[in-house]
């Protein structure tokens, strides 16, 4: 099958050599074709790609077609409601809040209103304007053993570490949240110098515990103690599991591990830098909230919380009888959905392990209430939410406030090409490399994340509202319909419903907790 291309470079290579001797400009033309025939041979005679072996040089145009096959299907085939795993009409609306555009869209609603799924909210006629609303909501985080009570935003930056994501995304990312006021998660990668500019900042400790690392990859208390005491660090948050990957450890390509993110994580550099999947210094539920206390102590009182996509609500409610058990509870619990992003994950966990964000937040909230826990702990919600009425979906199931990631980058100028894990982010986002990491300026960045953090906020409150609210506290389950089919409207306090408060302390379970109960253990998880 190689004959052909052969074949053809030998006919235009002996054209180009004849014309030469008519006209010299056409030699130029070798410049060209020496390399094409270099790369056909070395293609025939390497044997790790069969189509390139069989069709020489053409077999090349593969690759170059799944290079583009992303940006060919965004900017020419993609509808308004299509692209994965982010629409096109939500990746406008962010870019078009981070950069002060006009936001409105004509001719109606590009969604199916009939279609299985359609969520709305229930308007009121006894709206009011948004003036009356709060324009400056904050939630107040710290429970009776917290010292330092931290006040925050009812939108703030997920968790992305440092070797996620580019230094300038990250200082653009800070930036802009100082300017807004609201707080920077800081990923399991550490607490890095660009984490440090001038934000609030929530440090999260994961499985490699980053930053706060011995040399054998433990935990150590006197670097924990130093860095957890900076001014700008807020919170710390232990991250148990994400929504991309739950079970699975974080993953950190050997291409994105440079000499500054390993001396960062105190890893050796140019390595695959891959966590455990589970905690070296704690295996049960009343282990994790040990663990709390200690960092409560060590921090001298900020607000001490963990991170989790639900899997089992058997764990959750362990960890729960484990609170009333011990009298340790912590500050807050941040609810990751399965239907989160990272920077590179398995196919597997990424599609088909974790509870999503609905599911999950309506899981915690309800097993906080039955157990009486609900009013001394905020739960934040996780995973995809672009939008004022993403964040109302989440306060109606119990949310107190909101993280998003991806709505962030995108507002840093993410194109969603999908190829973060390579470290060719063409935006400079999500890189390591300096020739496309200088392609984001800070200065021009921050200012947009600022926005759009701004106008997301303000999009919720005008959506509350509309349905007689002041506050995000004024959303129940009762506030969002969706259709369960062509003839079924359901609200959600009739999809999750939600249990009484205390019902779990006594003996008397309701169904389907019952059924749970012979697993709930506070000795051990699973």
């Amino acid at each position: 099958m190689s004959k052909p291309i052969y074949f053809t470079l030998s006919i235009i290579t002996f054209a180009v050599l004849m014309a030469g001797f008519l006209w010299s400009g056409v030699w130029w033309l070798l410049l060209i074709l020496v390399p094409a025939w270099l790369m056909a041979i070395q293609d025939s005679k390497q044997a790790e790609h069969s189509l390139r072996r069989n069709f020489p040089l053409l077999g090349r145009a593969r690759w170059l077609a799944e290079f583009l096959r992303p940006f060919v299907r965004q900017y020419f085939i993609e509808s308004e409601t299509d692209g994965a795993p982010i629409s096109r009409m939500f990746r406008s609306i962010v870019y078009q809040r981070a950069k002060g555009d006009l936001e409105t869209i004509p001719y109606g609603t590009r969604l199916d209103v009939y279609e299985e799924g359609y969520e709305w909210l229930g308007h009121s006629l006894g709206a009011h304007t948004v003036k009356a609303t709060d324009h400056s909501p904050r939630v107040e985080i710290g429970g009776p053993d917290c010292k330092q009570k931290y006040s925050a935003s009812l939108l703030n930056i997920s968790a992305m570490s440092y070797g996620s994501l580019s230094s300038a995304a990250l200082m653009a990312l800070n930036k802009g949240a100082q300017a807004g006021g609201f707080y920077h998660n800081t990923g399991e990668g550490g607490l890095s110098d660009y984490h440090l500019g001038g934000a609030d900042v929530v440090w999260q400790i994961g499985t490699g515990y980053f930053g706060c690392r011995t040399s054998d990859g433990g935990f150590s208390a006197e670097l924990f103690k130093e860095k957890a005491n900076h001014p700008n660090v807020k919170m710390i948050e232990i991250k148990l599991s994400q929504g991309a990957k739950p079970g699975h450890g974080g993953i950190l390509p050997a291409s994105k591990n440079t000499a500054d993110i390993a001396r960062i994580r105190t890893v050796e550099v140019g390595t695959d830098v891959i966590s455990p999947s589970t905690h070296r210094e704690f295996n049960s539920p009343i282990g994790l909230l040990q663990f709390i206390q200690k960092l409560r102590e060590l921090s001298e009182g900020k607000p001490i919380g963990f991170k989790l996509c639900v899997g089992r609500r058997s764990e959750l409610l362990s960890i729960c009888e484990a609170m009333v058990e011990t009298g340790i509870k912590p500050d807050f619990i941040t609810v990751d959905g399965g239907e989160g992003g990272t920077g590179a994950a398995p196919l597997e966990y990424t599609n088909s392990v974790g509870m999503p964000l609905q599911e999950g937040l309506a899981a915690v909230d309800d097993c906080l209430r039955g157990y009486g826990l609900r009013e001394d702990i905020r739960i934040i919600a996780s995973g995809k939410i672009l939008t004022g009425f993403h964040m109302a979906k989440q306060f109606a199931l119990g949310a107190d406030l909101c993280n998003s990631a991806r709505g962030m980058m995108l507002s840093l100028g993410c194109i969603q090409s999908l190829i973060c894990h390579t470290n060719h982010c063409p935006t400079g986002v999500a890189t390591q490399d300096p020739d496309l990491v200088k392609g984001l300026v800070v200065e021009d960045k921050w200012e947009r994340v600022r926005r759009f953090q701004e106008e997301t906020v303000k999009a919720f409150l005008d959506l509350i509202s509309s349905a007689g609210m002041k506050t995000s506290d004024d959303l129940t389950r009762r506030s969002i319909y969706r259709r369960c089919g062509q003839d079924t409207i359901k609200r959600y306090d009739q999809i999750y419903t939600p249990v009484e408060s205390g019902v779990l302390l006594g003996d008397d379970w309701p169904e389907p907790y019952l059924d749970m109960r012979a697993s709930v253990s506070t000795e051990r998880f699973n």
